[in-house]
């Protein structure tokens, strides 16, 4: 007899513990949660304290970057976006199955999607970098790529 067999507790509680993907999952869209809810502040304290390295004539690329005509989409700052998107991921979490697997993955990839085209916009037609955008880009592109292989790969296998 094994000890899962002898200890039936010790499969349930190994199957209610979060794997490694779930865990990265876990950390990243907390990451992002983060600089969505930071940016987010600033954004409606009118930047006063926002930490940026770039920048020049006493205006930081952060700034820049974050006071355009795409920081907001359709008058909602895209920050607010990001906090809304982050938290479906968290949330997503919290529940098994094919559809929240599936919704986490919708979300990542629509994030992934507006973040490229935020980032092309900053390279291409703004001209300036604004690091938590990009910390923002990458969290939600590792989230695209660690959502997808969730859903691809369906529920774990218990031990």
């Amino acid at each position: 007899m094994t000890a899962t067999a002898r200890h039936p507790e010790r499969t349930e509680r190994a199957s209610r513990r979060p794997d490694a993907l779930t865990l990265a999952i876990l950390v990243f869209a907390a990451i992002g949660l983060v600089i969505a809810a930071y940016t987010t502040y600033e954004h409606y304290n009118g930047f006063a304290t926002l930490l940026c390295l770039g920048g020049h004539h006493g205006h930081s690329s952060c700034e820049t970057v974050q006071s355009s005509v795409w920081s907001e989409l359709d008058g909602v700052p895209v920050a607010v976006l990001g906090l809304v998107g982050y938290f479906a991921l968290l949330t997503s979490l919290a529940f098994r199955g094919e559809l929240p697997r599936a919704f986490a993955f919708l979300v990542a990839l629509i994030g992934f999607g507006f973040s490229a085209y935020l980032t092309y916009r900053e390279v291409f037609t703004i001209k300036e970098i604004c690091e938590w955008c990009v910390s923002s880009a990458v969290c939600m592109t590792v989230l695209m790529v660690l959502t997808g292989i969730r859903f691809l790969r369906g529920s774990p296998q218990p031990a």
